[in-house]
């Protein structure tokens, strides 16, 4: 187990420096900072004092070590749209963003798993109908078509919630909904198709015969025995809304860190998107090793493999 353990984090460390190499890069690709950060009517000796300032008279080596020792000490930089350290601006946003990912990835997996089980149960009947028709709309649908229907129909016609913003617990209802829709799908289909490998299976026959109540058939066997494929989209859903966030903050204009990355883009704002890209990493990487880490105890084949 602990061997397992480390393994993973040893994964997730790497994982952690190639992306760390790789925003390096892109942010130097991007042209010289300074060109964004001063004006036109700035002289050489401001130019040459905070290229000095942010350390781009040195090796390039030696440029990155300064910029993964401001990794670890949070020092991103200053944002040049708001004239703050990146890393307040971000913590700021970072609850909003937070509150609207908790919130779809329980929306999805309280109404995508049981639909999946459901579907399972009663296959060809018309709750696996149903279930086929909303995993349909919900992965062909595109996020800000749906965010934008939802709007016309629930805020404009119907005015049972606020159209946009964050003034009302009520007001994430929507966009939870928008970015949460795709995953209900993902998760009904790839639900339904383990639990049918299960119930097909040899042993599930055998617990049927054997005369046990078809609760327990279903939730202690057949599930239990399903459960790794949907807790590894698990995993993958709760990375994802947490960082595919853009497109219902932009909708609903949720002032979480999705708003806030387009924003940045528009102002030419580098150094605060490229602090929201380094914080929307670390969570991703999080979760992947939570996941990996809840393999352990679901499944104890996977911590000897």
């Amino acid at each position: 187990m602990q061997r397992y353990l480390v393994r993973r984090l040893l994964i997730s460390i790497v994982t952690l420096m190639a992306v760390s190499v790789i925003i390096f890069i892109m942010a130097r690709i991007g042209g010289d900072p300074r060109s964004v950060m001063l004006d036109e009517f700035a002289g050489p000796e401001i130019w040459e004092e905070l290229g000095r300032e942010l350390g781009l008279d040195k090796p390039i080596y030696q440029q990155y070590g300064i910029f993964v020792k401001d990794l670890f000490t949070g020092d991103y930089g200053q944002s040049i749209k708001e004239r703050r350290p990146v890393i307040d601006v971000i913590w700021e946003r970072l609850p909003a963003t937070l509150e609207l990912a908790a919130a779809s990835f329980l929306f999805s997996t309280l109404i995508g798993v049981p639909l999946g089980i459901l579907s399972s149960i009663k296959r060809g009947g018309i709750l696996d109908q149903i279930g086929k028709f909303v995993a349909l709309i919900g992965q062909s649908a595109p996020s800000f078509w749906l965010g934008i229907m939802l709007m016309f129909l629930f805020a404009v016609q119907l005015g049972w919630v606020k159209p946009s913003g964050r003034q009302e617990f009520t007001s994430i209802v929507l966009p939870a909904v928008t970015l949460g829709w795709f995953f209900v799908a993902a998760n009904l289909r790839l639900v339904r198709s383990a639990m049918l490998d299960v119930l097909d299976s040899e042993y599930i026959k055998l617990a049927r015969a054997k005369g046990l109540p078809g609760r327990t058939v279903i939730f202690k066997h057949a599930l239990r025995n399903a459960i790794i494929p949907p807790l590894t989209f698990a995993g993958v859903t709760l990375g994802s809304v947490v960082t595919g966030s853009l497109v219902a903050e932009t909708v609903f204009a949720w002032p979480g860190l999705g708003q806030l990355a387009v924003q940045a883009l528009w102002a030419f704002d580098y150094p605060l998107l490229q602090g929201i890209v380094i914080v929307f990493t670390l969570m991703y990487v999080l979760v992947a090793l939570l996941v990996d880490i809840l393999y352990a105890y679901v499944d104890p084949r996977i911590r000897y493999a």
